[in-house]
């Protein structure tokens, strides 16, 4: 007989009550789900039978704070499913697709308790005395009860609860068949002929891929660290259009990981569940709840960057389709027997940008490696974080972490008292999904105490247990880890995501963080991607890994006059997006359009280069399928204007200018969504943003001399 104990069921005993992934089993994660799911109805039992008069103490702090929900059923599901991203396996995946639609059940049974409601809808009409951030916290809780059914009648709520958890098993087999489908595909090569154009940092890669799966060679996968190299250097075009269209057909192909129906089907349902709740279109009831307010607001925004941005974008077009034709009538006259294409194919869009960029500009990501040596880009993106903030950083490793490769750091505040746990997962595996994301293990909140009579006091303020997750280039045999600038941009860009999370100081966790309207979360973590191409932080850390070296000047010099380098056209391309995203949750009427031609119509006005009958973003579009971002992907696109107008000040300033900086963390970092984020941000910059910050520092407005 076993002698487990289930680590969700008993206290941690690790250091700073961190999650001991150590000691957890697969059984453990089903076992506490269903002990969680009891103890919150146990406790909701206890609020709704309270013969008292319902208060905001016994009734909104009570929903709030509970102890089984935020002590047991909060901390297995955030564990749980951010192992699902970050670890999983066939196991796991099982596990969720049995569990999902217990917890969505059991979320439409708190929302919809009319009994629960019926306290919390007097509390809200009749509260007193509250302060800005209780007030928020009652707000935030009635119109979340609300915007989930509340006040729908019976049958409707019975229509809302088959919707919602349509929706939820949709979303997790959206996210699982890309995933599958995404680890699916492999490049194999064994002829070293097929290798040229590839820089060494590629091949030694690819060859460790081969190596680690017994097989000979060099093999080539999806995830960015290598799709992103072979697109930009192989000269190899027919194995460029292999690894593209392998890309970009995900998720379409005839088998089980196919996503368009289930694209559609969860159009139509968000749709289904907006005017259930009396909306006319999905995005009407999602940003209702946004900064922009509404769909008009947002077409508004999207259209305005087309309008700048897009005769710039034309001419960086028509700058590589002449580098193209030069290429093609160079190449002919040394090579009259081989049959050369005359046009400009998507496959070949990152191989001509970047010959291109060598051309104008003598730049080259792997001119840059060799200076960007992980362990040193953590140096300076922490000592970044010392320069603004007075925070440290220090490894510690006794907290459990869930994979060799994740690295735990302890995080002290400026007078060196704890501040915060933060873990990193910098390389691409098996289990992991693409891309990069910030997310929490614990959130940050105060725990408080009270005894009769008395007012509630703080009894602690617990720090929060952040995690950013990336995939960036691995080590090799014969090499550390050494990023391209692009990888370091998205270093920061989630890092200022976790500082958003580990500076919170909310008493609640609900408000707490990057606990945010979706369009103000990307403020934090756009903000610092523009300190990469920043003379005076790159020469903080920027050496040579070999020769201990600084990045010369004539480099960094080179990084600074590029960094507007096809801006117009990833302007549009975001943007492409957001038009996409918008098309679909606009729609009134079902949606009965195949996905693939829809998609070429939604964001036609806003692409400059071929569109190809056969590739589709929406099938792996994470971010407005299954990711949160549905109708609200124009939130990048938005805090960039943000961003853009908040680092001006700091340019003003100083770019490590302390007093900007404790400003920043205080109106805005450690705030998290207790108050309104216009009212926050203006508290910090003294008025509304305009687009101009954004068009001067992309080059498309020029900064009067």
């Amino acid at each position: 007989m076993s002698d487990h104990k289930n680590p969700f069921l008993e206290p941690y005993n690790t250091p700073h009550d961190t999650v001991p992934f150590d000691r957890i089993r697969l059984e453990d994660f089903e076992e506490a789900f269903m002990e969680g799911i009891r103890r919150d109805n146990e406790q909701i039992e206890k609020t709704i039978n309270n013969p008292e008069k319902p208060t905001f103490d016994n009734t909104i702090i009570n929903t709030e704070e509970d102890e089984g929900y935020y002590d047991l059923l909060s901390r297995v599901s955030s564990v749980f499913f951010n192992l699902l991203s970050a670890e999983t396996n066939d196991e796991m995946d099982a596990l969720a697709q049995k569990m999902q639609p217990i917890l969505t059940q059991h979320a439409n049974d708190v929302r919809l308790n009319p009994r629960l409601f019926e306290r919390i809808r007097k509390v809200h009409l009749h509260h007193r005395h509250l302060t800005p951030e209780e007030k928020m916290l009652l707000d935030n809780c009635y119109d979340g009860f609300v915007r989930s059914g509340a006040l729908l009648d019976e049958a409707g709520k019975e229509k809302l609860r088959q919707l919602t958890e349509e929706a939820s098993m949709l979303s997790l087999q959206f996210s699982q068949n890309l995933l599958k489908e995404n680890k699916a595909f492999q490049l194999h090569i064994t002829d070293e002929a097929q290798l040229d154009g590839l820089p060494e940092t590629a091949r030694e890669a690819a060859a460790l891929t081969a190596q680690e799966q017994g097989k000979q060679g060099w093999v080539f996968t999806l995830d960015m660290p290598s799709y992103s190299p072979f697109m930009t250097y192989s000269t190899q075009r027919e194995l460029r259009k292999q690894m593209y269209m392998a890309r970009n057909t995900e998720c379409t192909h005839d088998n089980s990981e196919n996503n368009l129906e289930i694209c559609k089907r969860l159009i139509n349902l968000r749709r289904e569940i907006a005017q259930l709740l009396g909306y006319k279109t999905y995005a009407d009831y999602v940003l209702k709840r946004r900064m922009a307010s509404n769909s008009r607001n947002v077409y508004h925004l999207l259209d305005d960057l087309i309008d700048a941005y897009k005769p710039t974008a034309k001419k960086e077009r028509e700058e590589l389709n002449k580098l193209f034709e030069h290429e093609q009538h160079h190449q002919k006259r040394q090579t009259s027997n081989v049959k050369l294409q005359n046009e400009l194919r998507p496959w070949d869009t990152a191989f001509y940008t970047h010959k291109l960029q060598m051309k104008k500009y003598n730049l080259d990501q792997e001119m840059l490696r060799p200076y960007f040596e992980l362990s040193k880009v953590i140096d300076g993106v922490f000592g970044l974080a010392n320069k603004l903030y007075g925070i440290t950083f220090k490894e510690n490793k006794d907290i459990p972490v869930y994979h060799p490769d994740v690295k735990a750091y302890e995080v002290f505040d400026k007078d060196g008292s704890y501040l915060a746990v933060f873990y990193a997962d910098f390389h691409p595996r098996k289990g992991k999904q693409g891309g990069a994301w910030m997310t929490e293990f614990q959130g940050q909140h105060w725990e408080m105490n009270s005894e009769k009579g008395k007012e509630k006091t703080i009894k602690e303020n617990v720090r929060p247990h952040v995690s950013v997750v990336m995939n960036l280039t691995k080590p090799t045999a014969d090499k550390p880890a050494l990023l391209t600038l692009g990888e370091v941009e998205t270093f920061l860009h989630e890092f200022g995501h976790s500082l958003h999370g580990m500076f919170a100081n909310s008493r609640f966790e609900s408000l707490s963080g990057t606990n945010v309207w979706w369009d103000f979360v990307e403020l934090p973590s756009q903000f610092m991607e523009n300190y990469a191409v920043e003379k005076e932080f790159l020469r903080t850390f920027a050496f040579h890994y070999q020769t201990g070296e600084p990045l010369p000047d004539e480099l960094i010099e080179r990084i600074v006059k590029s960094r507007n380098f096809m801006a117009a056209t990833a302007c549009l391309r975001q943007v492409s997006f957001g038009l996409l995203d918008m098309a679909y949750y606009t729609k009134k009427d079902e949606f009965t359009e195949d996905i693939i031609p829809f998609e070429k119509k939604a964001w036609k006005k806003a692409i400059l280069g071929e569109q190809l009958p056969d590739t589709c973003m929406t099938v792996q579009f994470s971010h407005i399928m299954a990711g949160g971002y549905s109708a609200g992907y124009y939130s990048y696109k938005w805090a960039e204007v943000l961003d853009a107008d908040a680092f001006s000040v700091f340019k003003r300033n100083g770019i490590f200018d302390q007093k900007t900086a404790q400003r920043f963390r205080d109106e805005v970092l450690s705030k998290g969504g207790t108050e309104h984020p216009m009212t926050l941000y203006k508290r910090f910059r003294g008025g509304e943003p305009t687009i101009d910050a954004l068009l001067k520092r992309n080059g498309i407005k020029k900064t009067k001399k």
